[in-house]
């Protein structure tokens, strides 16, 4: 596969705003978006805290009988994948676009679970003849994908990436090797979650995965702290159009960075655990290195998955130190989780986008809540303050439960 392929847009919607230059902002100014859950009634949980959305209005983006049948997960991705678009000066009904060749590759950890959940208890309290005729198509974990193509006109391949926490980045990093195999000119690419119910609240705790500093919200996603005692569930989208080179010069559009490279992999070792040493991610990001043509020289700052669990920060910054030999301990990381939360399956999204917006301005968001320094995690965090620096390329890297990893590069244009 060659060519080069191009983000020309950004659309996000997270707990730290309801559009790209609001979030981005919000990283900047090291602010937190958790707070208490207003979604359902916590009490008796273990976790009370999330990162919610707030104040989102599906209605700006699509009629509301359109909105009253898609699941929160779908209507997030629509969100920003309108906005996307708008920056990307793209309407895939212009006659000059042939649309059989935009493609559209969103994921999704968890799909319409807020659906499920709530038709699950019409089908316990009223009976099987009260449950929503839309349950199927609302629940469905494609239905992002599947319902971007439908409202925007994109007619080429259409698919829901289904890799845990990888599911955004993993849509990117697919979606971009369509563009270089041929298949599409232009893809609209990342990923959507809306997880914040009772059912996955539970769920997450029962696997000891959340963090319960449920009286300092604020301070409860600290990736890298010596005292991070889980993650702090997230919900959002991000979304990128990227573009062949050709695309970009036949539009004449201005490009906001290079999506250089992407590497993938498995640890084949745990269902949740990431693989000792971080051998799994080091491997990712190693095939990411090698389609960029890139080295770990070049390479600024690193978007860490930095979940704020034990483990994964743990084997995270082993996989970077592995990878990237001793420019780990000259290269500015940061997690955006402890800020945004961890958007699970939309994560890889935001955070690809988030990148993007680092190469293009060269500022690096901090990592907050970053207090006592863990032996074991030792590079720099960039605590506390955003940096501005020269930056060529950055990499965002991703894992997920099932041994997924995922690693991409963009670089400055």
């Amino acid at each position: 596969m060659s060519g080069k392929v191009f983000v020309t847009g950004i659309g996000m919607v997270t707990p730290l705003g309801l559009d790209t230059k609001s979030t981005w902002e919000a990283l900047l100014g090291g602010r937190s978006g958790i707070a208490p859950i207003t979604a359902f009634n916590t009490e008796g949980f273990e976790t009370t805290i999330a990162g919610e959305v707030k104040n989102f209005d599906p209605t700006i983006y699509t009629d509301r009988k359109q909105a009253r049948r898609l699941d929160r997960f779908a209507q997030l991705a629509v969100a920003a994948t309108s906005q996307a678009l708008e920056q990307a000066n793209l309407q895939l009904d212009d006659p000059a676009i042939d649309a059989t060749r935009v493609g559209a590759v969103i994921g999704s950890g968890i799909g319409g679970i807020l659906t499920l959940s709530e038709q699950w208890a019409v089908l316990a309290e009223k009976g099987p003849s009260r449950v929503n005729p839309f349950l199927i198509p609302m629940m469905l974990g494609d239905m992002a994908s599947g319902q971007v193509s439908i409202l925007f006109g994109a007619k080429g391949p259409n698919y829901c990436t289904v890799t845990a926490c990888s599911s955004g980045a993993d849509s990117i990093g697919i979606a971009s090797h369509m563009i270089r195999s041929g298949e599409v000119d232009i893809a609209i690419a990342g990923g959507t979650e809306a997880p914040i119910v009772p059912i996955a609240v539970a769920g997450f705790n029962a696997c000891l995965a959340l963090s319960k500093r449920n009286d300092d919200p604020v301070g409860a996603s600290r990736p890298f702290d010596l005292n991070r005692d889980g993650f702090v569930m997230g919900e959002g989208a991000g979304i990128l159009v990227i573009e062949s080179e050709e695309s970009v010069l036949r539009r004449g559009v201005i490009p906001i960075a290079e999506l250089a490279g992407y590497g993938s992999s498995s640890d084949a070792h745990h269902v949740t655990q990431p693989a000792p040493g971080g051998e799994g991610a080091a491997r990712a990001i190693a095939k990411a290195f090698a389609e960029a043509g890139l080295t770990p020289a070049d390479v600024g700052y690193i978007n860490a998955h930095g979940t704020s669990t034990p483990m994964n920060d743990k084997y995270e910054t082993q996989a970077m130190k592995a990878a990237f030999g001793d420019h780990a301990y000259k290269v500015k990381i940061s997690s955006t989780k402890s800020m945004t939360g961890h958007l699970l399956g939309a994560a890889g999204g935001v955070e690809a986008a988030i990148t993007a917006m680092a190469v293009s301005t060269g500022r690096i968001p901090p990592t907050i809540n970053l207090a006592t320094a863990d032996p074991d995690c030792d590079l720099d965090y960039t605590p506390d303050h955003a940096q501005q620096i020269l930056l060529k390329s950055a990499m965002s890297n991703n894992l997920g439960f099932g041994g997924h990893n995922a690693s991409l590069i963009f670089s400055k244009v």
